[in-house]
């Protein structure tokens, strides 16, 4: 995880994107193992004298590299297809969260909760505090209880956005007239960074999201204050 946040990326934060990590590493590692084996066999041809003048097929090594191919995408397949029904999955959400884009900023609405919604704009730089992120951080911040199933709708009001949020493997198209479902499941507390990730207009680079995971009664007295 301390290598994923060097490549400036945050931890994960919920069990999908664990499982993202986990099966990119498990691909790199098959096409390191791929890449070795051919830069083996590519140097050795170029750099040996050995010549046959009447070699015309060899059946044992044209099966071998149709079957080596196959056996190693199954091994690739299966868990990419598993992570996919993984992230499809929505099992009795403990609350749903619907987020609206517009040009360009985000709204939320708490759908459990009554008259519970609010914009969220980026913070102007005059207005930041020194820990504080440029660019990343919002005047509203969408709090959310961790270790709890959170359904999440999103659709837009205007032109196409996408809702990404990195740390929770979570990225949604914003679609004018469509609703679109996702879910995330925070495991600990903290800020998460995302920004919108679709070429909106002229203002897509000011569309930043912060979502704070926090306990329940904390998220209870916070909803309480609003």
């Amino acid at each position: 995880m301390a290598t994923w946040g060097n490549k400036m990326l945050q931890n994960a934060n919920s069990p999908l994107m664990e499982q993202m990590i986990t099966f990119h590493d498990h691909t790199i590692m098959i096409l390191t193992m791929i890449t070795l084996m051919i830069t083996y066999i590519m140097t050795t041809m170029f750099t040996n004298k050995f010549t046959n003048r009447y070699l015309l097929e060899g059946q044992n090594i044209e099966t071998l590299w149709t079957t080596m191919p196959a056996i190693t995408l199954v091994f690739i397949a299966l868990p990419s297809l598993r992570l996919l029904y993984m992230i499809d999955e929505i099992n009795n959400p403990l609350m749903t969260l619907k987020v609206i884009g517009h040009q360009w900023y985000w709204s939320y609405e708490y759908s459990d909760f009554i008259n519970m919604e609010f914009d969220s704009y980026m913070k102007p730089t005059q207005d930041m505090n020194k820990s504080e992120f440029r660019l990343l951080d919002v005047d509203n911040r969408t709090i959310l209880p961790m270790n709890s199933q959170i359904r999440v709708l999103i659709t837009a009001a205007d032109v196409l956005h996408s809702w990404a949020v990195p740390a929770l493997g979570i990225k949604i198209d914003a679609v004018p007239g469509r609703l679109n479902q996702g879910t995330m499941n925070m495991n600990r507390p903290g800020l998460m960074y995302g920004q919108c990730s679709e070429i909106c207009g002229a203002n897509h680079s000011f569309m930043p999201i912060v979502v704070e995971s926090t306990t329940m009664n904390k998220f209870l007295s916070w909803m309480k204050s609003m």
